[in-house]
């Protein structure tokens, strides 16, 4: 923390918003629209802004009846408490949901119950507690996993360019505080290596996403030693630590989701990396058969062929997340390799292809995996046992999913847990406003999101992603009210009320062109927009396509991004197979090449 009265501004706005994902970009979207000038900056270079929403489903929970979903909230809660004020303005923003997204985001709403029944599942994650069957989802297109809600976002932000000022690789560093009124007067930003205050005369807006790539909050919020994330690797944990140093009080630090294989896992990656999100089919392959999951000791310690729910698993009544473990692995044997070879995403996966180990015997695996040899060997007596007989006394896995492990090699491969979010952070009220610890706001601090998400217990999909818009907006409204005893002459400095404002990131870029070359673009990728230059010679076919812009992922993204230019060229068609794994980078580049050829006259 800063103290106001040693600071120097080097600019002024109205708001800033801390952190450009789905919170920080609604918050910014309405402080600009209630009159503010702002400034919205993000740790994250151009291109992967976006946050954990960027990387999301895209699903936003909705509610039909008020009465029925707040029942159905406050069971996942219990049996923790939670205000209910908290609650009720949660609630509303759900149930208001589909006209906020009509309203707000100017799209039409779709309900996930009405096209996509399958997700049921999903939509309803706890069926058995009173008030699921009000639940929904509502989504700004008729798909999902497709980054399209958060481009809508940044659509908006972008839209409101005179009034929001955007810098990307810009982390925050430290808020203003007076020391006498504790009041939040603005933040130290880190811009080319040189650290600048801006002062926020209205608010300053925390909504830099949770903790999950700190290794040290997550050991010691989370107690887990290895979580590989799923989404953004740009949550650091900056908002808790901020927060923290002005006397903001916690809540659900031990909080965070999953999702993927099992009960929420992934093949390990290295640390620094994303895992990859795997499920249906990928999670069957892996969950049936002569295959099985040991943990650090070399004995199972769930049933692999139970459900999850958002990473968590049935515990005595409870769903928890389960207990982490250090370098869990998949053992499985060489019927099973072959059926995790010949699957068309697991089998091209070179996290999974490249650290598969064998061995001739139980002992050499176990050694390779460093687990105890007589332990491992009893665990697999047990689980053949288990097998043969058609009935696993010690987690009751369904015997349909069971086989014996046989043939002269046994296999593994190692496994992490994932992590979708963490939920912890600063505690909020109804007006987002950030609490300290006597329950009291702190002036002109304001937060919203995944830093301190109002999940206590058991989490509904779509929750986080009603958070971003629901306090987002809230966060936005109360941020850009002007404040009592604001004056025209900041008092610390003697400067004006004249504003000096940061050259914004936001531009949009020109690319040359020289004859038959059209360029053409789309935001219906994964990353941010795809740029291309198409060339064609006279009879418009295809000659040349060059990616200008990109920013898919490192994997299965990119290798569509390198690879479908030339099939387009050799095909003289836009319409090529795409790639599997990375179908919404691949619809992105087809949108944006059809979009320059559509400019030929």
């Amino acid at each position: 923390m800063i103290n106001t009265k040693k600071v120097k501004w080097d600019a002024t706005y109205d708001v800033v918003v801390l952190g450009f994902g789905g919170a920080g970009a609604v918050a910014a979207r309405f402080a600009a629209d209630n009159g503010a000038k702002v400034l919205l900056v993000d740790s994250a270079p151009e291109g992967h802004e976006g946050g954990n929403t960027r990387y999301s489903a895209q699903l936003i929970g909705t509610g039909s009846d008020f009465a029925s979903t707040k029942k159905y909230y406050q069971n996942l809660t219990a049996p923790m408490s939670l205000d209910e004020d908290m609650i009720d303005t949660f609630v509303k923003g759900m149930i208001d949901m589909p006209n906020f997204v009509a309203k707000y985001l100017e799209t039409k709403p779709c309900s996930a119950k009405e096209y996509a029944p399958e997700l049921s599942v999903s939509y309803r994650e706890y069926p058995e507690l009173k008030g699921s069957e009000s639940y929904d989802y509502t989504t700004v297109r008729k798909s999902y996993f497709d980054a399209s809600l958060w481009q809508v976002l940044k659509d908006q932000v972008i839209k409101r360019q005179d009034q929001i000022d955007v810098l990307y690789n810009t982390p925050a560093e430290k808020l203003v505080q007076d020391n006498e009124s504790h009041q939040i007067t603005g933040v130290a930003i880190k811009r080319n290596g040189k650290l600048l205050c801006v002062r926020a005369k209205n608010g300053v807006v925390l909504a830099t996403g949770g903790f999950e790539n700190n290794q040290q909050m997550v050991e010691d919020y989370l107690g887990a030693k290895n979580l590989a994330p799923l989404g953004t690797l740009y949550n650091k944990g900056d908002g808790i630590r901020m927060s923290q140093e002005v006397g903001a009080d916690f809540w659900h630090m031990n909080n965070f989701e999953a999702l993927g294989l099992l009960h929420g896992m992934a093949f390990a990656v290295p640390k620094g990396e994303r895992a990859r999100l795997l499920l249906g089919q990928q999670n069957k392959v892996v969950s049936t058969g002569s295959v099985l999951v040991v943990g650090d000791d070399g004995t199972r310690y769930f049933n692999e062929a139970e459900e999850n729910r958002h990473g968590h698993i049935k515990n005595h009544g409870q769903w928890k997340v389960p207990l982490n473990q250090e370098h869990p692995y998949l053992i499985f044997d060489e019927t099973k390799k072959k059926e995790l070879d010949a699957d068309e995403i697991i089998g091209e996966y070179k996290i999974y292809t490249q650290n598969v180990v064998s061995a001739d015997s139980i002992e050499q695996l176990a050694e390779k995996i460093d687990v105890d040899p007589e332990i491992l060997s009893d665990t697999l007596k047990r689980f053949n046992q288990s097998a043969k007989e058609q009935n696993d006394p010690e987690f009751r896995r369904d015997p349909t999913t069971i086989c014996a492990l046989t043939g002269k090699k046994i296999y593994a491969v190692g496994l992490e847990q994932t992590v979708l979010n963490t939920q912890g952070g600063p505690r909020r009220n109804t007006k987002a406003e950030v609490l300290d610890t006597e329950g009291k706001p702190i002036p002109h601090l304001y937060s919203a999101g995944e830093l301190g998400g109002l999940c206590a217990n058991q989490y509904q999909g779509g929750g986080n992603l009603a958070e971003c818009l629901i306090w987002g907006k809230i966060a936005g409204e109360e941020a850009a009210q002007r404040k009592e005893g604001d004056a025209s002459v900041d008092i610390a400095t003697g400067t004006s009320e004249h504003e000096v404002c940061l050259t914004s990131d936001l531009k949009q870029e020109d690319y040359p062109t020289t004859k038959n070359q059209y360029i053409g673009r789309s935001s219906r990728g994964m990353g941010d927009e795809i740029v291309v230059r198409v060339t064609v010679d006279e009879e418009k076919n295809l000659k040349n396509i060059e990616v200008l812009k990109q920013a898919e992922s490192d994997d299965y993204g990119l290798k569509a991004i390198k690879t479908m230019p030339a099939e387009m060229i050799r095909q003289n068609k836009v319409d090529v197979d795409t790639v599997s794994g990375a179908s919404s980078s691949s619809r992105g580049l087809k949108d944006a090449v059809n979009d320059a050829l559509n400019k030929i006259k």
